[in-house]
């Protein structure tokens, strides 16, 4: 098989898993084949080397099947995997790796930095949050304040049921969307119930419909 029609082939098969799920394919020593999803990106690239303690190492080292946790200190972020040896003429040549976002670790609880303070916030409880001058902004409807955590790493211990990424610069509390109007080159624009108007950028926009069922 062509490697064009083998990598075509691969993006077909990544369209039956979910958007929560990234997809990645490697032989023996690097990675061939990588495809993200919005809800969590390893920034793995074709030719990559596999890197000791991954769930594809661990997966080609052992010989079998593998389905963990990995904490944030290989990627940057912490996730849960599957992978699966692959094998041509009885040999393992290759891995498959379904990578899976890391769901909240019974946290329920956001603690922000209010001037000399820390003021916990229960997740029920927060807006939206905001990238802004290098520093995460953490609204609800009476407090504004800081956390250390950057935007990226909030999405992996944030409610998944309550919270949804819709921009590189904010994730939003669907509870707290007043009404969702359209903006132009197929991007949305939300107004909250503090009237505050959020952006859909163009790169969420069909994960955000598909979320929200519209």
């Amino acid at each position: 098989m062509e490697r064009s029609t083998f990598l075509s082939l691969l993006d077909v098969v990544g369209e039956l898993f979910s958007d929560e799920t990234s997809i990645a394919v490697s032989n023996e020593k690097e990675y061939i084949y990588y495809r993200p999803s919005k809800r969590i990106d390893l920034k793995i690239i074709p030719g990559d080397p596999i890197k000791e303690g991954t769930i594809t190492h661990k997966a080609l080292i052992s010989q079998r099947k593998i389905s963990e946790f990995i904490d944030r200190n290989i990627f940057g972020v912490p996730y849960h995997g599957m992978a699966v040896p692959y094998l041509h003429d009885g040999m393992i040549v290759g891995c498959v790796t379904a990578i899976f976002p890391a769901l909240t670790d019974a946290k329920s609880v956001v603690t922000v930095k209010i001037n000399d303070g820390w003021i916990p916030i229960p997740f029920s409880n927060v807006m939206y949050l905001e990238a802004k001058d290098r520093k995460t902004y953490v609204y609800t409807e009476s407090i504004t304040g800081t956390h250390k955590y950057p935007l990226n790493e909030f999405e992996y211990f944030l409610p998944k049921g309550f919270f949804v990424r819709c921009h590189r610069s904010f994730i939003v509390n669907v509870h707290f969307i007043k009404e969702i109007y359209p903006d132009s080159h197929s991007t949305l624009v939300l107004l909250m119930k503090d009237n505050t108007r959020i952006p859909v950028s163009q790169t969420y926009s069909a994960y955000f419909r598909k979320l929200l069922g519209f």
